[in-house]
């Protein structure tokens, strides 16, 4: 049984460092009134506070399900409860306090294989309404593996039909293909997909490897060297168009670049980006993390402040990539079924290992 003097905190769909922070005033001011108890001896005990956190998805309609019918998803999903100074997670296998970022789960949603649109409308919502924080697609014309010539659906165009579908989810491509587009125009788009959303767009990019999408669609797909010289030469334009838009986007528009080439994509990482998503085993991510740190340390940046996203690796290894840094992990999933099974296990992970660190807790 909790005494008097304690205190539960409940947040639904919090801003993570709001809530954190609104946690520590009311603990604060709760010990303040205890001190202030004119006898010692009857001055109540060291405050408790309990905090409960839960995701609670919007009731939504199911476009792609008949009439009426509502999309799945709709009870409340408690992420993170009983949270107190008396009560420690016993699950935690991570240094919370040594946290500086939640940790985020995304999910790829490759749009091939499937040419039913309405399985991937529901897909989105699903993710969404199962704690996904960000949900991707790809930019490419053709499928990456299956058949080739199976069904595919355009990048950005889906963005857009997201932006307005979905209520709490990030959104993005990861990556766009930085060649396939006029950088003014693609600045242009993200603006227009970051008001539809209501500031929740991430614009992914990178410098295009996949041959055919070039081939097919008219594009020079020159040498690996050239396509990130184009890329280069195009994030400037990007920037220059975002700041000159009227309206301006809703926010500063998180820019992730994704690649890890030390020479030319790095230095573009240390310039632009607000999160690098990285490829490889942690050893490569060791290395390239210093790298990374010597560029933000020429481009006048800190490089803790850019967010660390990779693949998901699974819970096993997972924690080994956040004592890294890595705070960002990204399922992926393809068509025909969308196979959710190793987004929530991901879900399950980030649950049972990131609650926020509460300043003024012991």
């Amino acid at each position: 049984m909790r005494g008097r003097n304690a205190f539960t905190l409940v947040g639904v769909n919090p801003a993570l460092d709001q809530f954190a922070e609104t946690a520590a005033t009311l603990e604060k001011d709760a010990r303040e009134t205890a001190d202030m108890a004119p006898d010692p001896a009857r001055r109540p005990a060291a405050p408790e506070l309990e905090v409960i956190v839960v995701r609670v998805p919007l009731v939504r309609r199911s476009l792609s399900s008949p009439a009426g019918n509502i999309s799945s998803g709709s009870s409340i999903s408690v992420l993170h409860s009983l949270a107190s100074r008396s009560r420690p997670h016993e699950t935690h296998s991570l240094n919370l306090d040594s946290m500086t970022r939640p940790i985020r789960i995304g999910l790829q949603l490759q749009p091939q294989q499937q040419p039913d649109y309405g399985v991937i409308r529901d897909t989105v919502l699903r993710a969404e309404d199962a704690g996904a924080d960000i949900v991707f697609n790809w930019d490419h014309f053709y499928p990456l593996y299956g058949n080739p010539d199976g069904a595919h659906f355009e990048c950005w165009t889906m963005l857009g039909a997201w932006a307005e579908q979905t209520e709490r989810v990030e959104i993005g491509a990861l990556v766009t293909g930085g060649g396939y587009r006029n950088p003014d125009l693609l600045a242009d788009m993200a603006r227009t997909v970051d008001h539809i959303s209501g500031g929740r767009l991430i614009l992914g990019i990178g410098s295009g490897w996949f041959e055919r999408d070039y081939d097919e669609y008219g594009y020079e797909f020159g040498t690996k060297g050239s396509r990130l010289d184009l890329l280069a030469e195009y994030m400037p334009r990007i920037v220059n168009r975002l700041g000159k838009l009227n309206p301006q986007p809703t926010r500063h528009i998180p820019i992730l670049i994704g690649g890890g080439g030390p020479k030319k994509t790095l230095p573009m990482v240390a310039k632009y980006a607000d999160i690098w998503h990285s490829f490889g085993e942690m050893e490569t991510h060791a290395e390239k993390s210093e790298i990374l740190a010597q560029r933000c340390a020429e481009a006048g940046r800190r490089p803790e402040d850019i967010e660390r996203s990779t693949s998901w690796p699974g819970a096993d290894e997972a924690p080994s990539y956040v004592e890294l840094g890595i705070t960002q992990f990204t399922v992926g999933v393809g068509g025909p079924d969308y196979d959710l099974t190793e987004l929530r296990e991901a879900i399950a992970w980030r649950d049972d290992n990131s609650a926020p660190p509460l300043t003024g807790l012991s």
